[in-house]
């Protein structure tokens, strides 16, 4: 398998051999290796390091050039561009055996992965403690009942009434009729249970007729939703 599977913080890398790329495009790899530096020397693609191949049948190692994805496209389309085909799909299957977890091949491979796994898991437990609180919070605000105006949901968020509003406003969540005074919710976001209508009845006109007023109020799920997009914690 060509790849070079590191431990601790390296991400494991794939190659190709230019034998490989030979017999993918049913080439000799004197042709392919020629390609290669040909590239080189004009600077399309860098210069790759030699690896050990296998063995002739005098029983002679054979070097071949250790090529990236991206420089292989190169050398076979050069080569024989009709076999591109074979290459992606041979890219595909590198790329899988990359992402399978590597087996530690020895003693010190296990113990160096044993506490790279230890750091990681060490590592997820304190994002954990660290975020408990606020997920805490949000899962209260989520599950309780009422309303709040506009006002109260600025102090439980912590930022200044104005920006909220701002906010809200730039973000489709609330809007204003022109001339009119009072803020109204997007029907989206009533239609998902992030804000409400309160109606307040303000008195009787003179014909009998209530006169009713209406006050944008932020739900539990819209606070939470709120805290979420503003990147703070209630």
């Amino acid at each position: 398998m060509n790849t070079d599977v590191m431990l601790g913080n390296s991400a494991p890398v794939a190659w190709m051999s230019s034998q490989e790329i030979a017999d993918l495009v049913e080439s000799r790899h004197d042709s392919v290796k020629r390609t290669v530096e040909r590239l080189v020397d004009r600077g399309v693609i860098s210069q790759p390091p030699l690896v050990d191949g296998p063995r002739s049948g005098n029983g002679v190692v054979v070097q071949a050039y250790r090529i990236s994805k991206r420089d292989s496209y190169v050398v076979v389309a050069q080569l024989c561009p009709e076999f591109t085909a074979r290459l992606v799909d041979r890219w595909q299957a590198l790329e899988a055996q990359v992402m399978q977890p590597s087996v530690p091949r020895s003693l010190p491979e296990a113990l160096r992965l044993a506490a790279d796994l230890a750091e990681q898991n060490n590592t997820l437990r304190l994002v954990v403690q660290e975020q408990a609180p606020q997920v805490e919070a949000l899962a209260r605000i989520s599950a309780a009942s009422g309303t709040l105006c506009l006002t109260d949901a600025a102090k439980h968020l912590g930022v200044q009434r104005k920006a909220l509003l701002e906010w809200m406003q730039a973000n489709r969540w609330i809007y204003r009729r022109e001339g009119a005074a009072r803020w109204l919710a997007y029907q989206p976001r009533l239609q998902a249970g992030l804000l409400e209508h309160k109606v307040t009845v303000l008195g009787t006109e003179e014909d009998g007729a209530q006169r009713l007023a209406s006050q944008v109020r932020v739900t539990p799920r819209g606070l939470t939703v709120l805290a979420q997009k503003l990147g703070r914690a209630c």
